[in-house]
């Protein structure tokens, strides 16, 4: 097993990574009152609820669960107004918590209602998706959807604590473990070169189950520095929207339908890359070796979209200033740095 410290003071929390803990929850469960709610959505909770809320019971907790539909469109008003109602139908107070059973629409979804349920209370994540696992459980970003863009309403409330599990990787289909990859392979190109050349060597999930807990390791470990550093994203924070503006403006335009979040991080990274070489602030074969590695890992690397709308979308996000966005650009493989760009600048031609 291993463990790693979020140090932000009396905000700080562990993350623990080890196979085989998501029946061992309750031991590294911290809770100062006795009841705990479980969110996970109807993909997860028939495979994981029942071994979690019977580790919770047993430290002799009240627990009950509570599911949502799978799927980007539970991350909304609907589905967190029910947390609610379930919380103050199970009795919950302030001293009480919400545990985050699934992917990354419940830990956001369930750490947003967290936030805001009697103006805050204590939530844990248990991711059980790579993405969740290596991105979206740790550094406290919490929210949820509304029809105009992707994470509009929000906040930042950390973890009590994050208990991760790679062997729930395993009822992961192809698709979902793609899906994590996108976020795996950002963390090599903004900061760590050793990181992507290990993802080249292994070739693929298979070469990545053998190295599953030293990698998630990986990602979280930066991902802790760099929270610790910039916790409210004024600084170097923002590095982890690598291939984000143009994959949130992309999910955006298609409904939420076409390109899951990985996808189109996976070609938010290929187009930025490409337009940044031609401009010249990459060096030139980045962006061949970010699509090699892509598509090692099934992930796509181009796509048809509207220049016109993909502005629109951009100008739109939270991350938008009145003249432009910060976005993120590789000089090289693990060197990575921001620029205010005007939104036009994502109009161009990019990608294959």
């Amino acid at each position: 097993m291993r463990r790693l410290r979020v140090d932000l003071g009396e905000r700080g929390y562990d993350i623990v990574i080890g196979r085989g803990l998501i029946a061992d929850a309750g031991s590294y469960f911290t809770c100062r009152g006795n009841k705990a709610l479980i969110v996970s959505d109807a993909n997860v909770a028939p495979i994981y609820a029942d071994r979690v809320r019977d580790s919770l019971i047993g430290k002799g907790l009240d627990v009950r669960t509570f599911v949502i539909p799978a799927g980007e469109k539970s991350k909304c008003m609907e589905e967190l107004r029910r947390i609610y109602s379930e919380a103050l139908a199970f009795n919950m107070t302030r001293s009480d918590a919400i545990v985050a059973l699934g992917g990354g629409v419940v830990g956001d979804l369930s750490g947003f209602a967290a936030a805001t349920y009697m103006r805050g209370i204590d939530f844990i994540q248990i991711p059980t998706s790579l993405l969740a696992q290596v991105d979206s459980s740790v550094g406290g970003k919490v929210g949820i959807d509304l029809p105009e863009g992707k994470n509009l309403v929000g906040a930042f409330h950390q973890p009590r604590a994050v208990i991760i599990d790679p062997d729930t990787l395993d009822t992961l289909s192809d698709d979902y473990f793609a899906d994590g990859m996108g976020e795996v392979i950002k963390y090599g190109c903004i900061t760590d070169a050793e990181l992507f050349d290990k993802l080249e060597r292994m070739g693929g999930r298979s070469g990545f189950r053998e190295c599953a807990e030293e990698i998630i390791a990986r990602c979280c470990d930066i991902k802790r520095d760099i929270v610790e550093r910039d916790e409210k994203e004024s600084g170097c924070r923002k590095l982890l929207n690598f291939g984000h503006t143009y994959g949130h403006a992309l999910e955006k335009v298609s409904s939420y339908s076409a390109y899951s979040h990985g996808q189109a991080v996976a070609i938010g990274m290929a187009y930025i890359t490409r337009l940044s070489e031609r401009d010249g602030y990459t060096e030139r074969g980045v962006a061949d070796k970010i699509e090699r590695l892509s598509a090692m890992y099934n992930l796509p690397i181009s796509c048809v979209a509207d220049g016109e709308e993909i502005v629109k979308a951009i100008a739109s996000d939270k991350k938008g200033a009145a003249d432009g966005v910060d976005a993120v650009f590789v000089r090289k493989i693990g060197d990575s740095f921001t620029m205010r760009v005007p939104f036009d600048y994502f109009k161009a031609e990019g990608g294959k």
